[in-house]
């Protein structure tokens, strides 16, 4: 976080002093929604616009991270009073912040629960609805072992909308009580997909990346992607590479690192071998005969996986174990892997796998071996990207019944309240 800047940014909102403008009118109900990660972020936006739609409601939105704050600002300035960063969890922080907020509904997302957030809401009458909620391995665990946590922390939502029906199980075993509980399913398989890249924007792109050379105009490269990679995926990645070359396959690497201030680490992996590299942050055009493009910057995936012919999800192969969305990648039709880690991704990963989508390896020799096939087999490589694209188109329509059950909860409020 401190490497990010993230206790810079927002600084005076971590310790409550949120600025928000006074409400219009008294008939106007606020929500706070509060989304971590960038995919949450990401995911949440047709919610956003359905809300901006409604003159009666008004949305402050927060996220944790530096990050996070970037995109929100980026993407939603126009949809929300207040952008802001989340309090620290304490009970003089998040007092502050509710006291300036002053909000109608409270909205978190997949397996955000904060204490005293929760407490603060509770004391003031205020529900709180979980969206896309989740329950990690480790997480479940901990309520099984500690089931008071979990009735002392459900107890304060009022509603959950479990993003799997595997996740719905869960929650019923560790003790929520089953009225509160919907399955919609999962809001990121409802993310909005730009339109396709043209084939000119595509050829500029890989004029971009370095990729397009005089003596390869008849015959692009194939392109493997590393999808929000973490420390050891970048080696295997390269190790990929090399040994693709060595057999004859005309390929190049584009990594992506889910943490861009890791460029120096990267940098170092890359630099003990003879391939050449470029930063994107560096320059956006990388020098003909480029080998490996690193994408350290943020927003660029969607384009990038568009452009690839394989999609590795990184956080994947071991030791990480969490996990990142495949969904964009199965949304563009690619075919994917994945390491045996994707335990924030559970029903997502082994749907995908159960239809022909996706391939899960086991380890970085592994992954060499199953890369290397598909990149000699075209047939494979059409029938799982047909197949992406068909789990995707088959997996959406959680976000729509999400808002129906918010604006039906918000509709309660007027009469209760």
């Amino acid at each position: 976080m401190w490497r990010r800047g993230g206790y810079i940014k927002g600084f005076f909102d971590r310790f409550g002093f949120i600025r928000v403008p006074e409400r219009n009118s008294v008939k106007v109900k606020r929500i706070w929604l509060q989304a971590v990660s960038v995919g949450e972020l990401l995911a949440i936006r047709p919610i956003l616009e359905s809300f901006a739609t409604d003159p009666t409601i008004e949305v402050v939105l927060t996220t944790t991270t530096s990050t996070g704050m970037k995109i929100a600002l980026q993407k939603y300035s126009g949809m929300a009073i207040t952008i802001g960063i989340f309090p620290l969890d304490f009970w003089l922080f998040s007092r502050s912040a509710w006291s300036h907020i002053q909000p109608d509904t409270v909205i978190l997302t997949e397996s955000e629960l904060w204490p005293e957030h929760l407490h603060q809401a509770r004391r003031r009458r205020v529900p709180v609805i979980l969206i896309n909620a989740r329950l990690s391995d480790r997480s479940y665990k901990i309520y099984k072992t500690v089931p008071f946590l979990s009735r002392i922390l459900f107890r304060q939502i009022d509603k959950l909308l479990a993003s799997s029906q595997h996740d719905y199980d869960r929650f019923l075993d560790i003790g929520v009580e089953s009225p509160k509980i919907r399955a919609f399913g999962n809001i990121k398989c409802d993310i909005h997909v730009e339109p396709l890249l043209s084939k000119d924007k595509i050829r500029n792109l890989m004029r971009e990346f370095g990729f397009q050379t005089e003596n390869e105009e008849t015959r692009t490269p194939f392109i493997i992607l590393g999808a929000s990679t973490w420390p050891g995926e970048e080696e295997a990645l390269l190790a990929t590479l090399k040994t693709a070359l060595k057999n004859g396959i005309n390929c190049r690497l584009v990594i992506v690192p889910r943490h861009p201030e890791r460029r120096k680490e990267i940098q170092t992996v890359l630099e003990g071998n003879k391939l050449s590299f470029h930063f994107r942050s560096d320059t956006r055009i990388a020098q003909s005969n480029t080998m490996i493009y690193v994408g350290d910057t943020i927003g660029e995936l969607r384009s990038f996986i568009q452009a690839s012919d394989i999609v590795f999800v990184g956080r994947s192969l071991p030791p990480h174990r969490e996990g990142q969305t495949p969904i964009e990648a199965a949304a563009y039709g690619k075919p994917i892997l994945t390491g045996k880690g994707m335990r924030s991704f559970h029903d997502i990963s082994q749907s995908l796998i159960a239809c022909g989508g996706a391939l899960e390896v086991e380890s970085a020799l592994n992954l060499k071996e199953e890369i290397l096939r598909l990149l000699q087999s075209e047939t494979e490589r059409r029938e799982m990207a047909e197949a992406a694209l068909q789990w995707h188109s088959c997996n959406q329509g959680a976000t729509m019944k999400t808002i129906d059950e918010v604006m039906n909860l918000m509709h309660c409020i007027d009469v209760n309240r």
